[in-house]
């Protein structure tokens, strides 16, 4: 399988793949199959068995949960070298949240039978378990307060980072499936708060949608994401 490349610095934190090293991620993919799924595709769904993981190879994923009143709850954001799907695997059970593409996607399907099988051959308990961790902890920082257009500036910034991979970026747009709904979530702060921000931001070519945030110059944006922490 194609080995895909790795950011040395994943900006939205330590990946699985970080974690287990380079040669050991690559080996839990030799069964794997890889799938390709544009924006808005649902990866995974809530309440379906766990009978399969999903390593992401390229793209953005969001992982959301549907709660008992029927509201949705956007949980994380997953890019590239990360895991999806594991929880219900190693427990078991039903998947506890639905994941669905963002950005342009690729994964590689890992089944339970053969992912169980590597966990326990390579010892990997340990790093699944600080995985979660440091996934709790990085959902935490990302509602850390503070003015929110820098804050939202950054986090769309890191998440067209994910969704961009290796190819240039500057004079193409850049698409992410997002609602100001799931922004606010994600910074912690209400959506009147997010829609102001985005007004803000309009002025480097960041263009909101009903259901989507458009990035037309992500330089820019870059520029302007550090220029507004100074």
């Amino acid at each position: 399988m194609d080995d895909h490349d790795s950011r040395a610095a994943d900006p939205l934190g330590r990946t699985l793949r970080h974690l287990m090293g380079d040669a050991v991620w690559t080996g839990m993919l030799a069964e794997a199959f890889e799938r390709r799924h544009p924006i808005g595709t649902t990866l995974l769904r809530q309440g379906e068995p766990g009978t399969h993981v999903l390593a992401l190879l390229a793209g953005v994923a969001k992982v959301s949960r549907r709660e008992r009143n029927g509201d949705v709850r956007l949980l994380a954001f997953r890019g590239p070298g990360e895991l999806l799907g594991e929880v219900a695997v190693l427990d078991d059970g039903v998947r506890s949240a639905s994941v669905q593409a963002i950005s342009d996607c690729t994964v590689a399907v890992v089944t339970k039978t053969a992912f169980l099988r590597f966990v326990a051959e390579h010892g990997l308990f340990p790093v699944l378990v600080r995985y979660a961790m440091s996934r709790l902890r990085e959902s935490d920082l990302a509602r850390t307060g503070g003015d929110v257009v820098p804050r939202l500036a950054a986090a769309l910034v890191d998440l067209a980072d994910l969704s961009a991979g290796p190819v240039p970026t500057a004079g193409r747009r850049i698409e992410l499936a997002l609602t100001r709904d799931e922004l606010a979530q994600h910074l912690g702060v209400s959506r009147n708060t997010v829609t102001a921000a985005l007004v803000s931001l309009a002025a480097h070519r960041v263009e909101a949608g009903r259901k989507s945030i458009a990035l037309d110059d992500l330089p820019a944006l870059r520029r302007a994401a550090a220029s507004l922490r100074d």
